[in-house]
């Protein structure tokens, strides 16, 4: 289960994060492209389980899904990719290239602030 390895590295990156700021987390927001999409609810349960016993239980949870984009090799134009209508938008041309899928990042961890409660955002470095 791909969510479950995604889970604990998320939290593991969170814990560190908390340990440089000495607050505590209450939400986070990952994204992830369709090519590296996530199920948001086994994501959740995931999330929930790899919280527990760590200063991470109860954080909110915001899952972005990146839609697949594509250049048309007719007018060069990028578009968000319909598998409904796999066409460009612009000219109507069924001649197109995907464009690289958004990559799994961990774009936002929101902490306590220290004087009233209330949630400050911290952009978090994953690679830290």
């Amino acid at each position: 289960m791909h969510e479950t390895a995604v889970a604990q590295s998320v939290i593991e990156t969170i814990l560190a994060e908390m340990r440089k700021i000495d607050r505590r987390p209450v939400a986070a927001r990952i994204s992830c492209g369709q090519f590296n999409a996530l199920n948001d609810e086994v994501m959740r349960f995931a999330f929930e389980v790899a919280a527990q016993d760590t200063p991470c239980r109860g954080m909110r949870l915001e899952i972005r899904h990146v839609p697949l984009q594509a250049r048309c090799e007719g007018c060069g134009r990028a578009f968000a990719f319909n598998i409904q209508e796999a066409c460009c938008p612009a000219c109507g041309s069924e001649a197109f290239a995907f464009l690289p899928d958004a990559p799994l990042l961990l774009e936002e961890i929101e902490f306590e602030d220290e004087s009233n409660d209330e949630g400050v955002s911290e952009q978090a470095d994953p690679g830290s």
